[in-house]
């Protein structure tokens, strides 16, 4: 069921874009944007995980020249049993991390420097327990793609303001107008921003739960996020600012902003996701582990 709604989600999304399409240049504008969108999502399936590193200047390491966090990922990756994917590490003060890829035998997961000063081993190790949690789960390919269409849903909106009051392909008046064009360019984005949230929200509740039991240390997440949220009210994200779109993709929300970000936030409460895992620790407490 959870597969079916996103499903539903994921074509909520083509169909905005499409609609977009339509208003900009009727009949003609809806049939490039939904050929836009099959190419994209083709794309995207091939490419999303590249593009999304790319974008964040994620250098890829290995046993030499990380040995201590691609240990942790490679441990935890045979405990989850799934492949070793490709580890990353992205200069940014910012603590956080994610994970992309379009299978696990296709999976890439990326750390911040800032995670790799900040943190404890074990905290790292509850840290990448929940990004193997979404390749096992095969949420990397989802939530990729939703960055994708959601990013271009925004390029689609702004679009449609500045040509607003332009004629389609059949020469009919756009239905748009100037007011119709300043509607579309904030509504829509909201709108696929509300998307990506149904998208992520409970993702990041049952990556939190299956990475706990991977790691098999509920508080060392729970630690990790406590962590992670507080600094990432104070330390900015760069390449997330730039890029909001992918801002699913993290364990924590990497966004600085208002009411209106909280409100419309791609993830759930990290108090109420930290009183889950105490729950599910059953109120003990923090265990020293392999990594420490």
């Amino acid at each position: 069921m959870n597969h079916f709604r996103t499903g539903l989600l994921l074509a909520g999304l083509t169909g905005l874009f499409v609609a977009i399409g339509y208003l900009v240049g009727g009949e003609g504008g809806m049939l490039i944007a939904f050929g836009l969108a099959v190419a994209m999502n083709f794309f995207a399936y091939w490419n999303s995980d590249r593009m999304v590193l790319s974008m964040y200047g994620a250098q890829e390491v290995d046993r030499n020249s990380a040995p201590g966090f691609y240990g942790i990922v490679a441990q935890l990756a045979e405990r989850a049993g799934i492949p070793m994917p490709r580890v990353y590490i992205i200069e940014s003060d910012q603590p956080n991390a994610f994970a992309t890829g379009r299978s696990p035998e296709h999976a890439a997961v990326a750390a911040t420097t800032g995670l790799l000063r900040r943190m404890s081993s074990e905290e790292i190790a509850g840290v990448m327990a929940h990004e193997l949690a979404h390749v096992q789960h095969r949420d990397t390919l989802i939530m990729t793609i939703t960055a994708t269409l959601a990013g271009a849903i925004g390029m689609l909106a702004n679009f449609a303001f500045f040509f607003g009051q332009s004629r389609d392909s059949n020469g009919n008046a756009n239905p748009l107008g100037m007011i119709g064009g300043i509607l579309m360019m904030i509504l829509a984005p909201m709108a696929a921003m509300l998307v990506q949230m149904a998208i992520s929200r409970g993702r990041e509740y049952e990556a939190d739960r299956q990475g706990a039991a991977i790691c098999g240390q509920p508080l060392w997440l729970a630690s990790a996020l406590e962590k992670l949220d507080a600094a990432a009210h104070q330390i900015p994200n760069e390449a997330a600012e730039r890029n909001p779109a992918t801002a699913h993709l993290f364990i924590i929300n990497p966004l600085q902003g208002g009411p209106v970000d909280n409100l419309f936030s791609t993830h759930p409460s990290t108090e109420n996701r930290v009183r889950a895992l105490r729950e599910m620790a059953g109120g003990g407490g923090r265990v020293k582990g392999p990594w420490g």
